[in-house]
């Protein structure tokens, strides 16, 4: 295993792949939510609130898995491949840990949670109902995300490019024939989204299984399935990435609850923006899991010296395809709007609101790689007091925007520019004025 050079030709190499990955997601995002919003509004808003909270619940094992993935990549780049299969199999075992916590969580507490807390008894009902099923998902996730980890820390992205479009294509044919009973199925609507899902993320663990199995590398493996060691090493990096990742999400979903208390109106509206939204991320996603490998092998080749350029790089190619894959957010918002919820009365507000807030997208995608070096770097109790910082502050705005001064939607979601401004600044000050690269793991 070699480190990684940093010609564009490679950047793009490594991040195409993952990027492509995010945009399948990002359709299947897409697709669920136009065809809730066909099969009711209702449906629609509560898989929109539920399937957030199983997104934060689901980031402590991203987090976990990101951690993973740093160790590896910087065992790779120390020449030191003799303890990547500790690190491997250490992961499994945890990952299996928490998702069997997270399951307990969502299957047995989440629903009645929910119903005690929504304005409206029938979104509340039908989130319960979402997350009983979607649950189970947990289970085969934290397979694939170690798998997923190893790769990446390989800059080998092809297998996740390939999992992803088999993940997505099962989804959109069990979506179609789960929501409405087509092909002879039951109709069970937002369970026949969650099902659907659920199957999917099945699916793609196991082609995610055949494709490790298959990896030369990965031949070499003699597993040894505690290493205390191990295991004490993941959790020191990765603890921070799995609580400034729930808690990102967690804020999001916040946000959103907090709209849900305001009405049908600004919930609808709302869930519209963040399934486009999920467009804007595909690039600065891609590029992210990019930069963790890249600074994470140059810091332990000892080649520190060539990730600033390395940062410009990524910074320049995730401008341009930020606006490849999110210009119709300028150009023809009122469309994306139409192809997810074509009711007239939620159009022209979230149209505008994508006008809006589409310059805070391309913030997103400069300060990032701040971000992510940062991560990459090792030092990730840093970036978690970065992202507690930030989401205070955003919290705190949120509140202020909608329960006290009661804003118009339009003007609520300005506080996407607070959130990646304070992000952004705090992130360039650590790397400007501390000995980050220095960080041993």
């Amino acid at each position: 295993m070699s480190t990684l050079d940093y010609k564009y030709s490679s950047l793009l190499k490594v991040s195409m792949p993952l990027m492509v990955s995010g945009f399948i997601q990002s359709i299947v995002l897409l697709t669920d939510s136009a065809f809730l919003s066909r099969y009711s509004t209702l449906s629609f808003d509560a898989v929109g609130n539920a399937g957030l909270l199983f997104i934060t619940c689901y980031m402590i094992l991203v987090g976990l898995g990101d951690g993973t993935q740093i160790i590896l990549a910087r065992r790779i780049g120390e020449k030191n491949t003799r303890k990547i299969p500790h690190v491997f199999s250490s992961a499994l075992v945890l990952q299996f840990v928490f998702a069997a916590l997270l399951f307990l969580a969502l299957f047995f507490y989440a629903p009645k949670w929910l119903i005690s807390i929504s304005h409206d008894q029938t979104i509340g009902t039908l989130q319960g109902d979402f997350l009983s099923v979607r649950a189970f998902a947990f289970f085969p996730s934290c397979l694939f995300l170690v798998i997923q980890a190893y790769f990446l820390a390989k800059g080998k992205t092809w297998p996740v490019l390939f999992s992803a479009v088999l993940t997505a294509l099962s989804n959109i044919v069990l979506d179609y024939s789960l929501i409405f009973g087509n092909f002879g199925l039951p109709e069970l609507g937002v369970k026949g989204a969650a099902l659907a899902s659920t199957i999917s993320d099945v699916i793609g663990m196991l082609s995610m299984v055949v494709l490790f199995m298959l990896d030369r590398e990965s031949r070499l493996f003699r597993f040894r399935f505690f290493s205390w060691e191990s295991v004490k090493n993941i959790l020191r990096v990765s603890s921070p990435l799995m609580l400034q990742g729930s808690i990102a999400l967690g804020t999001w979903t916040l946000f959103f609850m907090m709209l849900e208390q305001r009405g049908v109106f600004e919930l609808t509206v709302s869930q519209n923006i963040r399934s486009i939204y999920f467009l804007a991320f595909v690039p600065v996603w891609g590029f992210a899991g990019t930069t963790k490998t890249y600074v994470s092998q140059y810091l332990g080749s000892g080649k520190a010296d060539l990730i600033p350029i390395i940062q410009k790089r990524i910074q320049l190619l995730t401008t341009l395809f930020l606006f490849i894959t999110f210009h119709g957010a300028v150009f023809y918002p009122e469309t994306l709007v139409q192809l997810i919820n074509p009711q007239e009365a939620y159009v022209e507000k979230s149209a505008a609101i994508l006008r809006l807030i589409s310059l805070s997208v391309i913030l997103y995608g400069l300060v990032s790689v701040y971000y992510q070096t940062i991560q990459g770097s090792g030092n990730t109790l840093y970036s978690l007091c970065i992202e507690i910082t930030t989401v205070l502050i955003y919290i705190t705005s949120c509140h202020l925007f909608i329960n006290v001064f009661s804003f118009d939607i339009y003007w609520v979601w300005t506080v996407e520019y607070i959130y990646f401004g304070v992000i952004g600044i705090m992130s360039f000050l650590y790397l400007r004025n501390s000995n980050w690269k220095t960080k041993i793991i």
